[in-house]
């Protein structure tokens, strides 16, 4: 939430479509429950048997140009590991390439919460492009938990 907050200024309004293993991610869980709250319009989208119920699941490249932010989670070659479809319809219709990246809008940024794979769910080019926030997002994780950390620990 830091990453975006430092990026825009504030959360309400803005457009975000959080990309991949919906269901078993605890990160999507999380951060869709808290965007909601914070006044964001989230938006989900995957493969259909990895999707939650009573989240909007949209088109990927039809809705990217709308979005403000750009969340993609890791893909697990464990959830299908014995099903090559899976993988080539995953690579073909939800990575995110520099293609796709010149439909979004010009303020909207990337993000991961890591690991990710290169070339799998992310282009090498798109990891290092103006728009990614990743290696932000990382180190904003790290101060959020040390400030967090730091509250609980020296709270009487």
């Amino acid at each position: 939430m830091l990453t975006i907050k430092e990026q825009f200024g504030n959360f309400a309004g803005l457009n975000i479509i959080i990309v991949g293993d919906i269901k078993y991610s605890r990160v999507a869980k999380t951060n869709i429950q808290i965007m909601q709250k914070l006044g964001m319009n989230v938006y989900t989208t995957g493969i259909n048997e990895l999707q939650m119920p009573g989240v909007v699941s949209v088109d990927f490249k039809e809705n990217l140009p709308k979005m403000d932010a750009v969340m993609l989670l890791r893909y697990q070659f464990e959830r299908f590991a014995n099903n090559e479809q899976y993988h080539l319809d995953y690579l073909h219709n939800y990575k995110l390439t520099p293609v796709l990246v010149t439909i979004m809008k010009l303020t909207a940024i990337i993000m991961h919460p890591a690991p990710f794979n290169r070339g799998i769910e992310i282009d090498d080019d798109v990891v290092e492009c103006k728009q990614a926030k990743i290696f932000d997002q990382m180190a904003n994780g790290v101060f959020v938990r040390m400030a967090l950390l730091n509250n609980i620990l020296s709270a009487n």
